[in-house]
């Protein structure tokens, strides 16, 4: 009896590290510039909780990551920070549609540096003469970008604002820049502002028609699809969202969609 018992706990045992073996293993993560901080701690929780996988991430902006998996970069996962971008991969055949799912929210804001005398609080003072430098990330393969340029234009402000911008290759440069005080304002996702309040100040939360949904989803042909899946899946659980929550996102499903 002793024996048939040892057989079956350890039957249950070789079950259980088979069923850990078939995923372990490497899933690469592209994902937009403003999920970097997020990220890296939901790689950590994810690989803690499943012994033996590993998560590598690459972090840029969510077009140029798209323009890296057309040209066939060894990618698992895709992250996007607008719908726009991942629908692009969608109709290239780059993703699987059945996995794709929105993960988090954000919302655009406008920073000044945290010494401004400027007085900026709202898009149109963008437009006086004392401001003369305003980054806006590249509309062209950034979606924040697209976001500010998109806000200007139904403000009737574009024109007049794009005449000084300096443009940016991400979100986090746009911060970086308004951190060091060499423009007089930028626009930036709530999350970015939030990693540097002792720097920057928010003086506008931006309105948009759509809300700011990021898109998830594996890519087809992944070589670790099963791991790729469950990382995508994992994203959705509770600590995930928590650690999500933490850095200033927002559940996905709390906004409503237009």
């Amino acid at each position: 009896m002793r024996l048939t018992s040892l057989a079956r706990l350890l039957g249950t045992a070789l079950l259980a590290t088979a069923a850990t073996s078939a995923f372990a293993g490497e899933v690469v993560v592209s994902a937009a510039a403003s999920l970097t901080n997020a990220f890296k701690d939901a790689a950590q929780s994810y690989e803690a909780q499943y012994p033996g996988s590993k998560v590598s991430l690459n972090f840029a902006a969510s077009g140029v990551l798209l323009q890296q998996i057309v040209k066939g970069a060894p990618v698992d996962v895709f992250a996007s920070a607008d719908q726009e971008t991942m629908d692009a991969a969608q109709k290239q055949g780059l993703v699987l549609p059945a996995d794709r799912m929105d993960f988090v929210g954000n919302s655009l804001v406008l920073i000044v540096p945290h010494d401004s005398k400027l007085g900026i609080k709202s898009l149109s003072d963008l437009t006086h003469k004392g401001v003369t430098r305003v980054a806006i990330a590249n509309p062209a393969s950034v979606p924040v970008g697209r976001y500010s340029e998109g806000a200007l234009k139904k403000a009737k402000l574009w024109d007049a604002v794009q005449t000084k911008a300096i443009g940016t290759q991400n979100v986090r440069q746009s911060l970086d820049y308004v951190a060091r005080g060499e423009v007089d304002a930028g626009f930036v996702y709530a999350t970015d502002a939030a990693i540097m309040k002792d720097k920057v100040n928010v003086v506008l939360d931006v309105p948009l028609d759509a809300p700011v949904l990021y898109p998830i989803a594996t890519i087809k042909g992944s070589s670790n699809a099963a791991e790729a899946k469950r990382f995508v899946s994992y994203l959705q659980t509770a600590p995930a969202q928590a650690i999500l929550a933490r850095y200033g996102f927002k559940q996905a499903d709390g906004f409503k969609k237009p």
